[in-house]
């Protein structure tokens, strides 16, 4: 070795303190969103990012390249990522190429093979980035500090055969950079216990996470087993809190998740374990007292604690949460099935009022199962084209003859029959299938009424769901250009949900739809809470006045009242009021003299299909002629 050599091993630390390569990252998964998610929020930390898009492509990519850590999806079409392991340990060891195992399976058993096999750590689905940064640096940096104590070795060797006549000044040298390599290791345990802890824990409130209360839950129901003492799983979730993040902003929403979290973990017995599933949803474990009773003490409790008003930077806030709970007797010991009864018995106190917890109840299930069932055939049905569009008519009172048609969607399904919309329309727009369905009723209405006559308008209702999330300018703009329809023989049915939040997107909306010389209706007004507020900020072509207040007409001298402000209103805004619902000549009587200008319901004609709209047309025109009310409707 020359001496220009052996000097360059035994520069200062200045040279040392040179910048590290950016560390190069192989991600694989078959995914392109998966990988396309991870390579940005990698490349903003300085990585050099490489992907494959199955297994034999990253075998191909390791042995033509040079790579520092591969993260590894575990399931995958070609070849698994477990077998993708077992093939690069056969030619590199854990610390000449790291290898993080990514899977969304939750069987320990199919770790534990990774692990076995050699993989250096796992991350699971959804990736926790910050875990997985901290794992992926962890990794990193272990590989370089192998690679760097071979490298002293290797200098040590060197200099013990070159360099006699500097042992010592080597062996100082040597003993300085171990010295510093130590301090460096120890950095990175610390480094490593930190990131298990971000993998167990919520790093917001500090508590138990998802991951570490479902491992709780299984060692909980094993050890429940053996005793024989069922325990109780508990789902809370706060009520009213997206409100507090739209009014307040989300860096208060997570003050006070860290409040309320504090609260409970500081009220909690020992016995009891929390944790922060997500968002505002929290579980507690607990595994002593008499089953059910303790379980639903726990639950009045939560309850009270969390109702009470928090100060959080400098603002006083009071919400309330519900809570389910499920106890594991009667089957209930499995841990999914367990933590989603007690989901369930959550959502039945939410929707029973909401501050209030429930136990558990077999038939939750069974609602939520065909629920689900219903969902399931319901995208069936959208798709084997199962709907079809019925049109009941909007009679002029002054003419008694037909001014428009509403739209309404019905749904015969093969086993069960006739699906109620007040059935199907819910989980439609749960789901967001309201949207395609939506759509589609609107295409059919606009074509079907361009066989009418060309006075008759056709009214179709878009949901809240529609204007939050869809484009219905967009999609009326299409069916005008399908359909040849002017824009004046189109009324859109809105409730005063698409108003209530009062969004910028709902406003543009409706100012759109207006532009295009669309009409506007509000349906079943005076059913809500802020509609007189609505006439005076909204120009309505038309508001309707619910069914309920007309079908108490005779009865009941209050809806008298609310009918006859609502007419009253119209007349003054200049809108047109159509009443639902409408079935005997006498309601009808009372609507004329009211003033009401536009009626439908039962007593002229219940919804039919398009086919049948033009006969029935005629049948209505042919009554009117004749007598003042149209009594019968067709079959």
């Amino acid at each position: 070795m020359s001496s220009s050599a052996v000097a360059a091993l035994f520069q200062n630390d200045a040279d040392e303190d040179a910048p590290q390569p950016r560390p190069r990252l192989l991600i694989v998964d078959d995914v392109a969103d998966n990988r396309n998610v991870l390579a940005r929020r990698f490349q903003r930390r300085n990585f050099d990012i490489a992907e494959a898009d199955g297994g034999r492509s990253a075998l191909d990519m390791i042995e033509r390249g040079v790579f520092d850590l591969v993260l590894l999806d575990i399931m995958m079409p070609d070849i698994t990522g477990v077998e993708v392991l077992r093939r690069i340990r056969q030619k590199y060891s854990q610390s000449q190429l790291p290898v993080i195992m990514v899977t969304a399976n939750s069987r320990s058993e199919d770790i534990v093979e990774a692990l076995e096999i050699g993989a250096n750590d796992y991350v699971t689905k959804p990736v926790d980035f910050a875990v997985a940064l901290a794992r992926v640096n962890t990794q990193i940096d272990r590989k370089r500090a192998s690679e760097a104590l071979e490298t002293l070795n290797a200098e040590l060797q060197n200099a013990n055969r070159s360099l006699e006549g500097r042992i010592v000044e080597r062996t100082q040298s040597l003993s300085a950079a171990n010295q510093k390599l130590q301090e460096e290791i120890e950095q990175r345990q610390r480094s490593e216990e930190r990131s298990h802890f971000l993998a167990y824990h919520d790093a917001l409130t500090g508590l138990a996470n998802r991951i570490l209360f479902r491992e709780d839950l299984e060692r909980a129901l094993v050890d429940a087993r053996i005793r024989r003492a069922p325990l109780a799983a508990l789902f809370i979730d706060l009520d009213g809190f997206k409100g507090v993040n739209d009014t307040l902003g989300h860096s208060v929403g997570d003050a006070l998740l860290k409040t309320l979290g504090g609260r409970l973990r500081d009220a909690l017995t020992a016995s009891a374990r929390i944790a922060r599933l997500g968002g505002d949803e929290f579980a507690v474990l607990q595994t002593t007292g008499e089953q059910p009773k303790a379980a639903l003490a726990l639950a009045g409790q939560i309850v009270e604690l969390l109702s009470a008003p928090c100060h959080v930077d400098g603002h006083i806030i009071q919400i309330s949460a519900s809570v389910g709970v499920a106890v594991s007797e009667r089957g209930l010991e499995n841990p999914e099935y367990l933590l989603k009864s007690a989901d369930l018995a959550m959502y039945r106190a939410k929707a029973e009022g909401r501050g209030a917890f429930k136990l558990f109840d077999p038939e939750m299930d069974a609602t939520a199962q065909a629920r689900r069932q219903l969902e399931i055939d319901l995208r069936s049905a959208i798709a084997r084209g199962e709907f079809e569009v019925y049109y009941q008519p909007l009679i002029e009172v002054e003419t008694r003859r037909v001014s428009s048609f509403e739209a309404l969607a019905r749904w015969t399904h093969p086993t069960r029959g006739p699906i109620e919309p007040s059935e199907f329309i819910p989980v439609a727009e749960d789901t967001g299938l309201i949207l395609q369905l939506g759509e589609w009723v609107l295409r059919q209405a606009c074509a079907a009424a361009m066989a009418w006559p060309p006075h008759i308008t056709v009214a179709v209702n878009v949901s809240p769901v529609e204007f939050q999330r869809g484009d219905v300018v967009r999609a009326v703009r299409d069916a005008f250009a399908a359909s040849g329809l002017p824009p004046e023989r189109l009324e859109i049915e809105i409730t005063e949900t698409v108003l209530l939040e009062k969004t910028t997107k709902s406003v543009t909306t409706l100012a759109r739809l207006r532009e295009l010389g669309v009409r506007i209706s509000m349906d079943d007004f005076g059913t809500g809470f802020s509609s007189l507020s609505y006439l005076r900020t909204y120009p309505f072509d038309k508001i309707k006045v619910d069914r309920s207040f007309v079908r108490d007409l005779s009865q009941d001298h209050r809806s008298r009242t609310i009918v006859s402000a609502i007419t009253g209103l119209g007349v003054h805004f200049g809108m047109r009021t159509t009443a639902e619902g409408v079935e005997t000549e006498e309601q009808l009587q009372w609507l004329s003299a009211e003033g009401c200008k536009e009626v439908q319901g039962r007593l002229f004609s219940m919804p039919v299909p398009a086919k049948e709209v033009l006969p029935l047309l005629a049948k209505i025109d042919a009554g009117a002629s004749t007598s003042p009310f149209v009594r019968e409707a067709l079959p």
